[in-house]
């Protein structure tokens, strides 16, 4: 085979072509990825490719296929580590199938903002679009995309709410954290909550109050935060103040990192006046002092699995269902221990 020189000019389907032997059809369809070539054809049209440097011209592609190569991302709260996380490993996960992704950032999550994000990802023609924002909004935007032509798969821990749905079991994983605290002896175990305008909020409250009903406890009321550090560190102040209460199930770690500061500085020991248990596993959780039992959640195979999912629906079956959610995992550290003997008030001197 010899090398066509191209000089300064953009190598173009038909220089591909002339160095391969081979005729412009078949080399758009070793480009499309098309089934039924012989081996050695494909091979050569891929070596002249890579001498060459050629690449393929989205445009002109996907007017040949009429598929645009291109799937949308809708994300928020990018400041925390899960959605984050989810958001490098849909983009990852994207790539390696062969898709680029167009992505919206929202500061916030409303149904007008929503909208706005899928109309702009729509007229870009995206083949489907990934909503890595599991609130009450996000789920009716997708909801009404169903019939749209575009699929919609929202990141959540809920089959029941959307067609297409991953995530992660977050009620199995509140069930784990208070049935942990509840193995330690622990009777009074309060609960900093997520907003409930967040399906995962809800479903980690749900699982705390369904251990403690099947232990035969009432389960308190719980405190609400809105996910963020200075939010735990409020209900942490007023968990401090409560000596009835041995054992706090919080609904991520960034709260949970505002609750051991809080009981810190009231001078309420951690685990051995009160234990603390998390949920996401951040990176810094095995590092706080003490190091903070949480409830793991695999983020990275969950963007694996959104992809994989859009892949399906855009098949030649259609839509599939969104399966089975991933199961989440405790990891036990030192912030937990059994119920103390008897509560200890700091106020007091020992």
């Amino acid at each position: 085979m010899s090398v066509v020189r191209q000089g300064d000019r953009t190598p173009v389907m038909a220089d591909v072509a002339r160095l391969a032997g081979v005729s412009l059809q078949t080399v758009s369809r070793v480009v499309n990825g098309a089934p039924h070539l012989r081996p050695a054809t494909r091979a050569k049209v891929e070596e002249a490719i890579a001498q060459l440097g050629y690449r393929p011209n989205p445009a002109a592609r996907s007017l040949v296929t009429r598929r645009s190569g291109t799937i949308g991302l809708i994300a928020t709260k990018s400041e925390f580590y899960g959605p984050s996380t989810i958001h490098r490993a849909v983009q990852g996960a994207a790539r390696d199938a062969g898709y680029f992704v167009s992505a919206v950032d929202l500061a916030e999550v409303t149904r007008g903002s929503l909208a706005e994000a899928v109309e702009h990802l729509r007229d870009q023609r995206v083949e489907a679009i990934v909503m890595n924002a599991a609130n009450d909004e996000s789920i009716e935007i997708a909801r009404r995309q169903e019939t749209g032509g575009v699929p919609v798969v929202v990141v959540e821990g809920d089959l029941s709410r959307a067609g297409l749905t991953v995530g992660v079991d977050q009620r199995a994983g509140a069930l784990l954290a208070a049935e942990h605290l509840l193995g330690l002896g622990h009777t009074r175990i309060a609960h900093v909550a997520g907003p409930q305008e967040w399906t995962e909020a809800r479903a980690r409250l749900d699982g705390w109050r369904t251990a403690l009903h099947v232990a035969g406890l009432r389960p308190p009321e719980p405190l609400t935060g809105d996910w963020t550090v200075a939010s735990g560190y409020a209900a942490g102040r007023r968990l401090a103040a409560d000596l009835g209460v041995t054992a706090v199930f919080v609904a991520n770690d960034h709260m949970a990192i505002g609750v051991l500061h809080a009981l810190h500085e009231a001078g309420r020991a951690v685990p051995d006046d009160l234990s603390v248990v998390g949920f996401d596993d951040l990176p810094e959780s095995a590092y706080l002092l003490p190091a903070l039992t949480t409830v793991r959640q695999d983020f990275a195979a969950v963007g694996r699995r959104a992809i994989e999912l859009l892949q399906a629906a855009l098949g030649p079956g259609g839509p599939a269902p969104g399966g089975r959610l991933l199961r989440p995992e405790l990891v036990r550290r030192a912030s937990t221990a059994p119920v103390p003997d008897s509560p200890r008030d700091p106020r007091r001197t020992p």
